[in-house]
């Protein structure tokens, strides 16, 4: 090939088309031009040559020093290196997304350990608070306290369990509820309080 100065030769030796067509998307891959790919592949591969003949000029002498053993078989090893094959990058594989299942209703785990325990009183019975939203109101399917009475919405209110602290909460009930002769839409519950839904009691206490 004469002298181009410079000037780069296209396909001035022979390849396959098919490692054209590697090195192309190689390079649009990792953001670089052929050139530089096919440059790194060769030096690589002189650099694999270099460390694979000196590896065998070794052995060699040795063999010479030993008494010229030869290898099991009987004829030399090929002293030209394997062909090397350049690998091509793979993408890195997105995550799997982790799929978490959503908690029970009423219950969180993370603030169920450890609780101070709570006792709801209403009508001589006691009940123990043992969700982080317990239902009150007239629905026997959907409360967890259920009082029959026509002036008591379905999900009348709840006892709420929050960042270690339990509150008394309305759920937008016609009536509401009362504390202290106020109504109140939501309130954390202290030992002894009384709280009026229509006309009746519910206490709590911690005991």
């Amino acid at each position: 090939m004469g002298d181009q100065g410079d000037r780069k030769t296209v396909r001035a030796f022979q390849c396959r088309d098919y490692l054209f067509e590697i090195y192309d998307r190689m390079s649009q891959e990792l953001g670089c031009s052929v050139d530089y790919l096919i440059n790194e592949a060769m030096r690589e591969y002189a650099r694999a040559r270099e460390q694979t003949v000196a590896a065998v000029d070794a052995q060699e002498a040795l063999g010479s020093a030993v008494g010229g053993a030869v290898p099991v078989g009987g004829r030399p090893r090929d002293p030209r290196p394997a062909p090397m094959l350049t690998p091509v990058p793979q993408r890195p594989a997105a995550h799997a997304a982790v799929t978490v299942p959503p908690p029970l209703p009423g219950h969180r785990p993370s603030q169920a350990a450890g609780r101070q325990k709570l006792f709801l009183k209403f009508n001589g019975q006691t009940f123990p608070i043992e969700k982080d939203e317990f239902i009150i109101g007239r629905g026997a399917r959907s409360a967890d306290l259920a009082i029959r009475d026509g002036n008591i919405s379905r999900r009348h209110a709840a006892v709420v369990f929050h960042d270690g602290v339990y509150f008394m909460k309305d759920l937008g009930s016609t009536n509401g509820i009362e504390y202290a002769g106020q109504r109140v839409e939501s309130k954390r519950i202290e030992e002894g309080d009384v709280y009026r839904i229509c006309d009746y009691e519910i206490r709590f206490s911690f005991r």
